[in-house]
């Protein structure tokens, strides 16, 4: 009886172990608690203001800067950072003010080449005259569009009767008047990884409609050739269309030898006409 009641138990006691174990490894596996992914903020670079730019500004180099921008953010429009764009940008009018650290994107912009683009540089009333320049008369190539200018005529006189410090002579026709453009490139300052200057073969000037027929006629009549203003705070400035004050300089206000006071004067000679006939000329 009681060896019955003992294998009874053990045989309880196997079952409960049996099931126990049955359960464990049938039992579905609770998953583990991980910590949550970290949200990635990826960002790309586009061009951007480095200052306020007012509407109608050329674009320099330095106007432009870079600004990282989250990617689900980025502007319609709004250029990429890379070395084609900048080229692009540089040279380009801002059609719109842009603010100091905003993307610039493609409407902003008004690029060499696009219909009335020159007329749009130009300042309400002005005109655009081009002149052409050597390496000499052009600065050296060391003229940049937004520099302001003279414009300098030197003519040969050939008259025989005039004394020889007068024949030769410069003076300013134009002062003041704002670079535009050099050759094909209109831009404020230098080409962005521009190494060195490079003669310009033109120069387009913004001038008013009296000084753009004053530079035509005397490009006919002589060379002209360019003088840089200042651009340092407090230098006075002459508005583009006023006339000089300057007085012509002649060959004899340069040399010495040339002056009235040194150089030997010519014969003088005077032509007597009898009626109708043929003059004669007397040398004294």
């Amino acid at each position: 009886m009681i060896a019955r009641f003992f294998l009874g138990l053990l045989v309880l006691v196997g079952l409960a172990g049996f099931l126990g174990i049955g359960y464990v490894t049938l039992a579905p596996t609770r998953p583990q608690a991980t910590a949550p992914a970290p949200v990635q903020h990826t960002t790309t670079a586009v061009i951007s203001a480095a200052h306020s730019l007012a509407a109608g500004a050329m674009i320099k180099p330095d106007d432009i800067a870079v600004l990282q921008v989250a990617r689900d953010a980025v502007p319609a429009g709004a250029l990429p950072d890379t070395p084609e764009a900048r080229l692009a940008v540089v040279g380009a009018m801002a059609r719109r003010s842009v603010g100091a650290n905003t993307p610039i994107i493609q409407e902003d912009l008004l690029k060499p080449g696009d219909h009335g683009f020159l007329a749009a540089v130009l300042r309400p009333g002005k005109r655009a005259v081009t002149v052409a320049v050597d390496a000499v008369s052009g600065s050296a190539g060391l003229i940049w569009p937004g520099d302001t200018v003279d414009v300098i005529l030197t003519q040969q006189i050939d008259a025989p009767d005039l004394a020889p410090g007068r024949r030769v002579v410069a003076e300013t026709v134009l002062e003041g008047a704002r670079v535009i453009a050099i050759d094909q490139h209109l831009a404020g300052g230098p080409l962005p990884g521009g190494t060195s200057a490079q003669a310009a073969r033109t120069v387009t000037l913004e001038v008013g409609a009296s000084e753009a027929e004053k530079i035509q006629v005397a490009a006919r009549i002589g060379r002209l050739s360019l003088a840089v203003r200042s651009s340092m705070p407090g230098t006075p400035a002459a508005a583009a269309g006023n006339d000089p004050k300057t007085a012509p300089t002649w060959a004899s206000d340069v040399s010495n030898a040339l002056s009235s006071k040194t150089q030997t004067q010519g014969p003088s000679v005077m032509r007597v006409f009898n009626g109708a006939g043929e003059g004669k000329e007397f040398k004294f």
